[in-house]
């Protein structure tokens, strides 16, 4: 294992905890998708979390900026199961500022900070999650944070497994140890998959 572990390594980590599936899934917001990913199942594993962590912490301090800025460095994540994890690993592993996150009352509610948990003016913020798909988690935090006056310097995550439809962040870096390129369909009408019979896994989450 490489000390920044390869994509391929990467990849060989999820296939072996069970994190990333191949097959027909369903996700909730009715799309399919030939394969299933779900990065906290890799997180189970302590080696797997550290590896995932310190991997993705290393690709961050080989950036001349982020590390010039290491010790004023918030790491922020939204508040999901593989998220704090991930956030809590890299801002160990940097020996970064702080590490805090914000959340939602329900689903359809807005990203809101807790009680205390204020970025301040001007602060340095790194948006760390375990995987980017759309978007947009990332796009809610980074709106949230800047309008608190937080200054959002780029976004990371284990994962970069990106939708058709993929947000865009302008300039911003975006770190990741592996890059994913699963085959999306919009609905069952669309879907390759489904014309061909094969059996369709529902995803919960």
């Amino acid at each position: 294992m490489h000390l920044v572990p390869t994509n391929e390594e990467v990849i060989a980590l999820l296939r072996e905890s069970g994190a990333l599936r191949e097959g027909h899934f369903e996700y909730p917001n009715g799309m399919h998708a030939t394969e299933y990913l779900q990065v906290a199942l890799a997180f189970r594993y302590f080696q797997h979390a550290k590896l995932l962590s310190v991997g993705l912490s290393r690709r961050l301090r080989a950036d001349p900026e982020i590390r010039a800025m290491i010790k004023q460095l918030s790491i922020v994540c939204p508040n999901n199961t593989a998220g704090l994890p991930i956030a809590y690993g890299v801002c160990e592993a940097l020996r970064a500022h702080q590490v805090y996150w914000a959340e939602k009352d329900n689903d359809s509610a807005p990203l809101r900070f807790r009680q205390y948990l204020e970025p301040a003016p001007g602060e340095k913020v790194l948006l760390v999650d375990d995987v980017m798909r759309s978007g947009r988690r990332f796009t809610e935090l980074r709106a949230l944070l800047e309008s608190k006056g937080a200054q959002v310097v780029g976004l990371a995550v284990a994962v970069y497994q990106p939708r058709p439809t993929v947000a865009t962040f302008g300039k911003l870096p975006l770190f990741y140890l592996a890059e994913l390129d699963a085959v999306y369909y919009k609905d069952s009408a669309s879907c390759e998959l489904c014309r061909k019979g094969v059996p369709v896994e529902k995803v919960w989450t």
